[in-house]
């Protein structure tokens, strides 16, 4: 009895929050890697036959399925225990930090953190409405690939900017995302490491958000050439 009792005891401790929060983190990295070596066929300079190739598959295989229903949940299972170690965190601290000793007290990563993440929910929902819904569940004019319909939507400029800046505020949340992880696996044990996980988390979000960034500059150039 004990044991079962423990484990929902875990997620109200903070250790448990962050240890939830890094789990998921770390489970949607790994979906963010994938999603981007998908997207980055959309480059291939084929018309699209690739990534229509890649988004069919990725519609109709089973496996694939149930893999959106679990990356769904760590979504999910992300931004509650994520919202719930904020709001555990400002009880626990109710003076908050003074104005004046804010860089000494947390870098402007963790401070913006909620901000970034709430901004990052809104770009998800917009996407997944159009990109997933519309396509998979609306429907689409007939004759027309993901492929035209991505092209379409990232000749957009008010879309492909309003893109980007999201991808840059993406790159904050996942910096500090990354060096949390390090942090609550223990890896950090000194200065050095920390310096050394803190430059890795850099490289990360660079590529990662430069990477999708990357798409609808490229579109948006083209259909101004």
């Amino acid at each position: 009895m004990s044991s079962v009792k423990a484990v929902p005891a875990i997620f109200s401790t903070s250790v448990g929050r962050k240890m939830i929060v890094a789990a998921t983190g770390l489970f949607l990295c790994t979906f963010l890697i994938a999603h981007l070596s998908g997207n980055l066929l959309l480059l291939a300079g084929d018309g699209g036959a690739k990534f229509n190739a890649y988004a069919e598959f990725m519609g109709t295989n089973p496996i694939i399925r149930v893999m959106e229903i679990v990356m769904f949940a760590g979504f999910l299972g992300h931004i509650v225990f994520a919202l719930g170690l904020a709001m555990y965190n400002n009880k626990a601290r109710p003076i908050g930090y003074k104005k004046s000793a804010g860089g000494q007290n947390a870098s402007f990563y963790s401070r913006f953190m909620v901000y970034s993440g709430t901004i990052t929910l809104i770009f998800l929902v917009l996407h997944l409405w159009q990109f997933f819904f519309q396509h998979r569940i609306i429907g689409h004019p007939e004759g027309e690939t993901i492929y035209d319909l991505s092209v379409k939507t990232f000749q957009n400029p008010v879309f492909s900017i309003g893109y980007v800046i999201c991808m840059v505020l993406l790159s904050f949340h996942l910096t500090h995302g990354v060096q949390s992880l390090f942090q609550t696996l223990g890896l950090t044990v000194n200065k050095k490491m920390e310096s050394q996980f803190q430059k890795l988390a850099w490289g990360f979000s660079i590529l990662i958000c430069g990477g999708f960034a990357l798409i609808p500059i490229y579109f948006l150039i083209q259909s101004m050439a």
